[in-house]
């Protein structure tokens, strides 16, 4: 079963209102995403600390019904 840009959109959204949030289907399948997440939660956060956030957000869903998801995630400049 996969996952819809939408839900991992919302999900993100969710734990960070403030977020900019760009979702990309990469091989078509509704198994493979990118997502760039711009939002001030990641202010003073490294890099895996950030991913570590985005991942606590999508409830559980990465590893299974979301199999990969590539992150870029900043704060804003």
């Amino acid at each position: 079963m996969a996952m819809d840009a939408g839900d991992i959109e919302r999900l993100i959204k969710a734990a960070f209102p403030d977020a900019e949030v760009s979702i990309t289907d990469l091989a078509g399948d509704g198994d493979h995403y990118a997502a760039t997440v711009v939002s001030e939660a990641f202010r003073g956060k490294n890099r895996v600390q950030q991913h570590q956030m985005v991942y606590a957000a999508l409830q559980g869903n990465m590893g299974g019904v979301l199999h990969a998801l590539a992150l870029k995630t900043s704060a804003p400049a």
